[in-house]
């Protein structure tokens, strides 16, 4: 016989699942395996891209009958590797930065290859790495000629090369990093440079933001890679 739910029976139902949405309370498969975590420190995480771009890469010459091995290489299998591994010909890839720098790289290389899949477009990733690596530079650029940082190297200059001195044609380290603390220079530029960066990344939102996007992706990618086989005695590539 049927069991039959009561009036009574079917208000508890939706109450139990709602107490179970406000505790939280989720059943959990336990044949499905968990997602592995993403490294939470920078360090972690560019080790884990650089680990994750190697495999590809590698992948990719292997796929050419190529093997990255630590046993020497006679010069003409050295140049061969290298041109599988960083592209030949005319650089596809360039960018040219605000400080009038143009950056270029092949797009037909392994190493492209593997970019191309750990962050699934090798040409935004190319542009948004560029730029970003480069915010620090531009802000320096930014402030080279401003009037308060001029002056203070000046000051660094007089204190490193002393006026009736032979002016050394490179300082004593030690001297440098006193006559740039004496001078205010350090001072000058940390300032500058926080007010520059602040300016300079407001105008490259854009590529941050890609910058970002792409390099989360990269890293569940990466973070979801099943562990490398290493190959048996006997069946190495040749």
């Amino acid at each position: 016989m049927p069991l039959a739910i009561t009036p009574l029976a079917r208000r508890a139902v939706p109450a139990a699942a709602a107490l179970a949405l406000l505790t939280g309370c989720t059943s959990v498969r336990p044949d499905l395996p968990e997602r592995p975590a993403v490294p939470t420190t920078r360090t972690e995480q560019d080790a884990l891209l650089k680990a994750a771009e190697r495999r590809f890469a590698d992948d990719c010459l292997a796929g050419r009958g190529l093997l990255v091995t630590a046993a020497p290489r006679a010069p003409a299998e050295d140049r061969l590797l290298r041109a599988a591994l960083f592209g030949t010909g005319p650089r596809e890839l360039s960018v040219t930065l605000a400080t009038g720098a143009t950056v270029t790289a092949h797009s037909d290389g392994c190493l492209a290859v593997a970019r191309d899949r750990l962050y699934g477009d090798q040409h935004r990733w190319f542009r948004a790495q560029v730029v970003v690596d480069n915010l620090r530079v531009e802000a320096q650029a930014r402030y080279r000629d401003d009037p308060a940082h001029r002056a203070a190297l000046d000051r660094w200059t007089a204190c490193v090369a002393p006026a009736g001195r032979p002016r050394p044609a490179r300082p004593d380290p030690e001297d440098a990093a006193r006559c740039a603390r004496e001078s205010g220079l350090d001072e000058i530029r940390a300032r500058l440079e926080r007010a520059e960066l602040t300016e300079v990344r407001a105008r490259h939102r854009d590529e941050l933001t890609t910058y970002r996007q792409l390099r989360d992706r990269a890293l569940l990618r990466a973070v979801q890679l099943p562990a490398p086989t290493p190959p048996r005695k006997g069946n190495a590539p040749s």
